[in-house]
């Protein structure tokens, strides 16, 4: 009888676990049974989201996050993003679902960029539009015109990495650098900046790592799958992400925020470390 008692019990604290491990991602599911619950917001361009969007979902073009996107990865400035905000509706107090085709990197650096201005009831859909819509799911074209909302904008410095505190990570043995390009990127044999390589003590992590890919669909990795690509990373020291433009680590930000680390990402990213002659690079290309 106890040993039975005991058996539940721990399968109690499995299941509680694996609920808070996934508090981040929505299941098209659930999210098909309530879409009124929430604010969902379409990161494709304003003429695919006019050609059809999830029903209700709201357009925020992934390129409203870039200050400067030809220049590099930066975070759009306070001033703009609470403007941004403000004419979508959103506070503080929203419930917010984010999705984009189906790639990730972009649902994932919105989430990203709604948690850096404070946001912190964001989820991701675990699904893209165009599965989405291949599992004829409720779409429309309605374009949702919402009641503007009086956001204030703020900055959680805890979730977004500079220059200077990148530079800082570097030399902080607290701190850890991942390195989200693929494997050419980081070891130097191809680069979006003048240089090649990668910052100095980076851990490479290819974005991919995080996303499973079928003939079927593409998801988000399971947990427990996650858990063991980051395994070795130690849990006590916050980490910094990067890649080329702040765009594709997002998806190994979200991972990591699911497994409760300690982690932020590098806007700018190697776009402006790269291209900064001053700061210090790795290229194993050249060993």
């Amino acid at each position: 009888m106890l040993k039975n008692i005991l058996v539940a019990f721990s399968l109690l604290i499995i299941i509680s676990l694996n609920l808070t491990a996934e508090s981040l991602r929505i299941e098209s599911s659930y999210l098909v049974k309530n879409l009124n619950s929430y604010k969902i917001l379409d990161t494709r361009t304003p003429k695919l989201y006019k050609e059809g969007h999830i029903k209700g979902a709201l357009n925020f073009p992934i390129d409203f996050t870039y200050e400067n996107k030809k220049q590099d990865g930066k975070l759009t400035s306070p001033v703009k993003m609470q403007n941004i905000l403000r004419k979508l509706g959103l506070d503080l107090k929203s419930k917010i679902v984010v999705y984009d085709e189906g790639t990730f990197f972009d649902s994932a650096r919105l989430f990203w960029a709604l948690e850096v201005y404070g946001f912190t009831n964001v989820k991701l859909l675990n699904l893209g539009y165009n599965d989405w819509n291949q599992l004829d799911l409720p779409t429309s074209t309605k374009i949702e015109e919402p009641t503007p909302s009086n956001y204030i904008a703020e900055i959680n410095r805890k979730r977004l990495a500079t220059k200077f505190s990148t530079q800082i990570a570097t030399k902080n043995p607290n701190q850890i650098i991942i390195d989200a390009r693929p494997k050419k990127a980081y070891l130097g044999h191809v680069s979006s900046a003048s240089r090649y390589g990668h910052i100095p003590k980076a851990l490479n992590f290819p974005a991919s790592h995080n996303i499973n890919y079928t003939q079927e669909n593409t998801k988000l990795k399971a947990i427990d799958t996650l858990k063991d690509v980051y395994k070795d990373i130690d849990k006590t020291k916050k980490i910094v992400l990067y890649c080329a433009v702040g765009r594709i680590s997002a998806t190994n930000y979200f991972a990591l925020r699911e497994l409760d680390y300690d982690v932020s990402n590098y806007d700018a990213s190697w776009k402006e470390w790269g291209n900064d002659m001053n700061l210090p690079i790795v290229n194993l290309s050249k060993e």
